[in-house]
């Protein structure tokens, strides 16, 4: 029988877990509101992930993770954009730029944060291809369910909070004006640094997570402990359109609004 359903009914870490147990290979294809993913299992192993449009090759990950510079990528894409990544990675290799072991971990982080990034969607469809498999032109990994599934668990619940503080990136952000908030006083990671180096009540925190290579968890975790140190503060962005006016009342006619709180009094009286 095939495995399909609703993310509401059957979640992720439920998903992975009959994949781990059941030593399942193939594709598991989720269906967002946004963007699809694919994930790719070999023995109940992760094999391979892809999100949405994202470039997932192998030359595009080694440069996000700042293994590649742009000059070295831009000479990829010119010269080997037609190689598979498994020939493009003997190549980088032998070229010296990496080596198997960069390859391997940097493709293992990629992966793992797509399906991290799986564990916040409540809502979408998925169905389980044991046909698909892993595509061979890509460089597969061998990774283990069982940490992932635990990560993957407690980011969920990490994501739930962080969403609840920060409902919206498409908010800005400002320096604190109250006494005391001074970056000179505070020791910030070097993430830290880049988030701040963006705070601006021009730019979105969207916009920060795009510009910082940084996905909605990873941004939200940081503004976080910005705001939780008293060091910036949410505001609506520079030039963005006041929301509408909300009418308490479906009439602007004084005589008709006491009408109606009249008729809503009676009404409860009379339960």
């Amino acid at each position: 029988m095939a495995l399909r359903g609703n993310l509401r009914d059957f979640t992720i870490t439920q998903l992975l877990n009959l994949v781990n147990l059941a030593h399942k290979t193939g594709t598991l294809i989720v269906e967002g509101p946004g963007e699809t993913a694919r994930v790719s299992f070999r023995d109940g192993k992760l094999a391979y992930a892809q999100i949405g449009q994202e470039d997932s090759r192998l030359a595009g990950i080694l440069y996000q993770s700042n293994k590649l510079n742009a000059n070295q990528y831009r000479i990829i894409q010119q010269r080997a954009g037609n190689f598979s990544d498994k020939e493009l990675g003997l190549l980088l290799i032998n070229a010296g730029y990496v080596s198997q072991e960069d390859i391997l971990d940097n493709l293992q982080q990629y992966f793992t944060a797509v399906v991290h990034r799986l564990f916040t969607w409540v809502e979408g469809i998925f169905h389980f291809d044991s046909e698909a498999l892993p595509p061979a032109d890509r460089i597969n990994v061998r990774l283990g369910l069982e940490n992932l599934i635990i990560e993957g668990s407690r980011a969920l619940h990490e994501w739930e909070q962080l969403q609840d503080e920060i409902p919206s990136l498409d908010m800005a952000l400002k320096f604190a004006d109250r006494p005391g908030a001074n970056l000179r006083n505070v020791n910030l990671s070097i993430e830290e640094w880049r988030v701040v180096s963006y705070v601006n009540p021009k730019n979105t925190m969207r916009q920060i997570a795009s510009a910082t290579k940084m996905n909605d968890l990873e941004v939200r975790r940081i503004i976080y402990g910005l705001l939780q140190a008293g060091l910036v503060e949410i505001v609506r962005p520079e030039g963005a359109p006041l929301p509408p006016p909300v009418h308490v009342f479906p009439t602007e006619d004084k005589d008709e609004q006491k009408s109606l709180v009249n008729r809503l009094i009676n009404r409860i009286r009379s339960l």
